[in-house]
């Protein structure tokens, strides 16, 4: 049996492993830290505006698994709030031991604490990966969803510093980018002001600092809103760095908007703590991760990698790009499109398939090859790109993509119903 080998193990790499092994290839999942999921475990926020679309496209393209786990432990469904429509809010808490045990009962080798140091090429393609450990590991087509953020150096050049967050550098090494180290060139996204990347878009609260009538409430409804005093308005500065531009509204900085994802996820990149304990309620408030929470946030988009529709890296034939890899792409929804098509495609190649590109007719597809197009053309450089919000999902909706009805999404998927969860059959057969 052919070997997939992927590395990166949040929201896209682990789609990519599941998908590649549903489609009859061998998989192992190197992912760095202890835990997968990546922002995953910090994020919650599925279903909102275009990404309601995407999920239903993708569960009709029998890519819908990552999706179900998240709805089964949804604390709030069909929740609106500024800009956003029928939200669902999963359990940050509670998925990721979920999606691990669905990963290791499909047959993925799961390997955590596995931070890829090197690779040994051949011509244009990978055939080894090593761990920082010494363990070495063959494949025949790989994965890269290693995503975009850190090490600590990136966020102290175009940052505040290591805020001590998710991606936990510090304990498990800086992120290391599996086609680079085979001599891909990756590219940063720009800020229209000046410099690269961009912040994570949100930080979490500890409930237990919060005052209980806050925490009912929020609990009750799955938001909480509490206007901003005029004097703490600093709406140029954090909406302009935002790697969530969907969440770039006057709505965020006019108020403290707090979603329930398991803890209080503060729907800001950052607050200085001093000012978020002048609200009331908030008098004990403390900050969950980033731990640093009250000077910025990570940084992201700064190793995205030039790629083709079927997420192909340019210049190594073996290896597929996932995530914030395959560009400035925000969001979990974003991550398991991109994470099933990579998947998809490496286990097609290796039973001598052409890669296959999703029809720009879904949503899955066009933002895909959007992307991709304005990257190229140099403007995309300075955008974000989500099913949510900001410029694609107006584009979804002058172009008839958006669309709630679970039967107009299944009339669109069409004859490619349940593509990505068949075995691919190899030419030879």
């Amino acid at each position: 049996m052919s070997r997939v080998i992927v590395v990166g193990g949040g929201w896209a790499g682990c789609a990519a492993a599941l998908t590649a092994r549903r489609a009859g290839a061998e998989v192992v999942l190197l992912e760095r830290t202890d835990m997968l999921l990546g922002t995953g475990l910090v994020g919650g926020i599925m279903r909102n505006n275009g990404r309601f679309t995407a999920a239903e496209e993708m569960i009709a393209l029998g890519g819908g698994e990552l999706f179900r786990l998240c709805d089964s432990v949804s604390r709030h469904r069909n929740l609106d709030f500024a800009g956003h429509r029928h939200a669902w809010l999963y359990d940050v808490s509670r998925i990721e031991p979920l999606v691990r045990h669905t990963l290791q009962a499909a047959g993925v080798k799961v390997e955590t604490n596995s931070r890829v140091v090197a690779v040994e090429t051949s011509k244009d393609s990978i055939h080894t990966v090593r761990t920082g450990d010494g363990r070495a590991y063959q494949g025949d087509a790989f994965v890269d969803a290693t995503g975009t953020a850190g090490p600590q150096g990136n966020c102290r050049r175009y940052g505040n510093g290591c805020v001590m967050c998710i991606y936990r550098c510090p304990a498990f090494g800086g992120r290391l980018g599996l086609a680079a180290l085979a001599g891909a060139k990756e590219y940063a996204a720009l800020r229209r002001g000046g410099g690269r990347g961009a912040l994570s878009g949100s930080c979490k609260l500890q409930k237990g600092s919060l005052a209980p009538e806050l925490v009912q409430e929020l609990e009750a409804s799955g938001k909480l809103v509490l206007p901003v005093p005029p004097a703490l308005h600093d709406r140029g500065i954090k909406l302009k760095q935002k790697a969530c531009q969907q969440y770039a509204l006057p709505e965020f900085a006019d108020n403290i908007i707090l979603l329930d994802t398991g803890p209080a996820k503060l729907m800001t990149p950052f607050f200085a703590l001093e000012d978020l304990r002048c609200f009331e309620g908030l008098e004990r408030a403390r900050f969950e991760d980033p731990y640093a929470g009250g000077l910025g946030n990570s940084v992201r988009f700064l190793a995205m990698l030039p790629r083709d529709n079927s997420l192909r890296v340019q210049g190594l034939d073996n290896v597929f790009c996932a995530g914030e890899k395959a560009g400035p792409l925000v969001g979990h929804t974003e991550a398991i499109v991109t994470g099933t098509l990579a998947g998809y495609n490496a286990a097609r190649i290796l039973a001598g398939l052409e890669a296959f590109i999703l029809p720009a007719k879904l949503a899955v597809g066009d933002i895909i090859a959007y992307t991709r197009d304005q990257v190229e053309k140099g403007d995309g450089l300075y955008q974000r790109y989500t099913f949510s919000g900001a410029e694609y999902f107006a584009r979804m909706q002058q172009r008839g993509l958006y669309t709630t009805c679970r039967e107009a999404i299944k009339n669109r998927v069409a004859d490619l119903a349940g593509l990505f969860s068949l075995p691919v059959h190899s030419r030879k057969n």
